[in-house]
This record gives C-alpha cells, structure tokens and sequence, in this order.
C-alpha cells in the first residue's frame, strides 16, 4: 500500500492563512503579528526564566519568608510563562492565549500581592493586551479582504 504525499508548495513553518498552494498569502499585518508574538515570547521566556532562578537558585531563601501565595505565584508564573511564550514563538493561537491568561494573572498578582509584580507592569501587560488585539484585528481584516 502507497501512502499519498502531497508536495510541500512553502518553506513557512508557520501558516497564518487556511489557504493552501498558490492561493496562500501572508500581509504585511499578519507578519507584524508574527514578529510582536515573537518578541513577546523572548520576553515571556526571560520572565519564566528569571522565576525559575528564583526556585532554583535563591540568593536568601525565598519561600520560608514570604506567604504561601507568593510561593504558588513563582511556580505557577516558572511553569505558565515558559509555556506561554513557546506558543508565542510558534505564532500558534493557543500561544496567543495563553499568553493573555498569563498577562492576565499577572495583572491580579500585581494587584493583589504587591511586591510580586508592579503597577508598572500591569500598565504595561494592558499596553501589550490591546496592542495585541489591534495586530490581530488588521491582520483578520487583511486576511479576509484577500
């Protein structure tokens, strides 16, 4: 028995459309949206690194001083960011929401445990929401004008 293979037609590892073979077109706003998901995994990957430094490497110990929720907020953010920005890396939309439940619950752990996270970054996780949702609404409209 012979399994069919069909040609690959594009070097892209990543498709941003459903169209296959010559109809297939990336916009200028699709490979914006790719390039910021990309930019924001680096940044969520420094992020998931950085709590993890601090489970692994703590330069005081950092669970026998603070609150139990503090300690469930640097796991839970080692654990979720990294996962987070892989699917951002792969421009995937699981990538995209997972990211958004992590800036997300980043907002509420800088709102609700103080030292955790600052007002700062929660102005700029909103700043890279709506960012976020602007990017994939032109490159939606791009895409479905084509």
């Amino acid at each position: 028995m012979r399994l069919a293979t069909r040609p690959i037609e594009s070097d892209a590892a990543i498709s941003l459309t459903e169209k296959q073979g010559s109809e297939a077109r990336s916009t200028p706003w699709s490979m914006l949206l790719v390039v910021f998901m990309r930019l924001l995994a680096m940044i969520w990957m420094a992020q998931g690194l950085a709590q993890w430094a601090t489970v692994l490497v703590p330069s005081a110990p950092a669970f026998d001083h603070e609150s139990w929720i503090f300690g469930a907020g640097v796991i839970f953010f080692a654990v979720f960011d990294l996962m987070a920005a892989v699917g951002l890396w792969l421009a995937t939309p699981w990538g995209g929401v997972l990211w958004l439940l992590a800036a997300l619950a980043q907002i509420c752990m800088a709102l609700l445990v103080r030292p955790f996270f600052s007002l700062l970054w929660v102005g700029a996780n909103l700043f890279l929401i709506c960012l976020y949702f602007i990017l994939t609404w032109f490159a939606g409209q791009a895409e479905s004008a084509d």
